[in-house]
């Protein structure tokens, strides 16, 4: 009887330390996925709208190109994209609904979300807003954008160079002072090594449609085009260059996986470094709304690589001109510079001024095309 008591005693003993072992088992899986979540719900949250889709292999895919750096960079922080959202109403609402669940860094990526990044930022102040291309800036809101049209101006010496014709196609999205500061750009580039070539202009009035924009591409190449230069978002006119035996200037991305015997380079961006800086100045309180208009030595703004069709003394000509452009030795738009009419614009050895590129309404010498109202 002892022995079955001293027994039971020690049998009780064995359970009670098993029994609270397997407690204290218990709440260390709760505790670690207690830290999880608390970590998760720590991630700094940031959000990008684009206005078409991320595979559209020209803009909204080379801003996503940008939020893949940033991820890569600062693991520590969430993003979230919201595709193909249209420029107005709507895009005020998708920028509404990414405040309210928590985002705290919006990047609306195109010309047209402006005046919505003004309404919205208006009632989430602990929200920092960055407009891309735009110029309503808040205390909450920043604008930011690289000078393309100093990567323009480096393509359309690569275009002036190869041209036979002399007739150069410019597919074009909208009239607005970006595209036609672009379009001027690029045919000062042309005319600084071939003055006799023209810049011939379509305009689509679209930023993303693969079919209108190809289609434009052929119109040009049927009217005696043989090099296709383009803004917008689709390797369509490049692909039309290609299916014609011509070439092209791509934008946004590198363009020639889509039209490899085409694509002579592309002017590109790289998103990637500004975003970084961005979202760091956010999460340590250093960062102020601003105008950013960066240029190309900051590396926002580039050239891909060239074709095997560029002749080696013209990519040497595209590389003194870009650096020259890094130094400031040389400013696209420093004159003198003559519009179509043959009127002087800018005086030689003046530069226009930021503000008076930023508004630009009207087409240089040797621009083929008109403005529509």
């Amino acid at each position: 009887m002892k022995l079955s008591k001293k027994i039971l005693t020690l049998l009780f003993a064995l359970v009670l330390t098993v029994a609270l072992a397997g407690c204290g088992g218990e709440e260390k899986p709760k505790a670690e996925e207690g830290n999880k979540d608390a970590a998760e719900s720590e991630k700094l949250k940031v959000a990008f709208v684009y206005v078409g889709p991320v595979g559209d292999g020209g803009y909204s895919y080379a801003h996503d190109q940008g939020r893949q750096y940033l991820v890569n960079e600062m693991p520590d922080i969430e993003t979230t994209i919201v595709e193909s959202v249209p420029e107005g109403a709507d895009s005020e609402r998708v920028i509404t609904e990414l405040a309210e669940k928590g985002n705290k860094i919006i990047f609306a990526t195109s010309f047209g979300y402006m005046d919505p990044v003004i309404k919205v930022a208006q009632k989430y102040p602990d929200v920092t807003f960055l407009h891309c291309s735009g110029y309503n800036t808040a205390e909450n809101v920043g604008t930011y954008f690289g000078r393309m049209y100093q990567a323009r101006y480096l393509t359309g010496i690569v275009a002036g160079k190869t041209t036979q014709s002399n007739i150069i196609g410019y597919v074009a999205a909208f009239p607005i002072p970006e595209v036609i500061r672009g379009i001027n750009a690029f045919t000062l580039g042309v005319r600084s090594v071939n003055p006799d070539a023209k810049v011939k202009v379509v305009w689509t009035n679209t930023w993303y449609d693969p079919a209108a924009e190809k289609e434009a591409g052929k119109s040009l190449l049927e009217a005696g085009a043989d090099v296709i230069a383009q803004h917008q978002d689709t390797p369509g006119p490049q692909q039309a260059a290609e299916e014609k035996g011509k070439f092209g200037i791509g934008y946004n991305s590198d363009m020639s996986a889509m039209a490899p015997k085409a694509v002579l380079t592309s002017a590109v961006w790289n998103w990637g470094p500004y975003y970084v800086n961005t979202v760091k100045a956010v999460k340590e309180g250093t960062w102020k709304s601003e105008e950013y208009w960066g240029p190309i030595s900051d590396g926002v703004v580039g050239l891909a690589p060239f074709g095997p069709m560029v002749p080696e003394d013209v990519k040497q000509l595209v590389e003194t001109k870009k650096q020259e452009l890094i130094d400031g030795k040389f400013d696209v738009f420093t004159g003198p510079i003559k519009d179509q009419t043959g009127q002087e614009r800018v005086a030689a050895g003046q530069t226009m001024t930021d503000a008076e590129m930023l508004s630009l309404d009207w087409f240089v010498e040797g621009v083929d095309g008109t403005i529509p109202k």
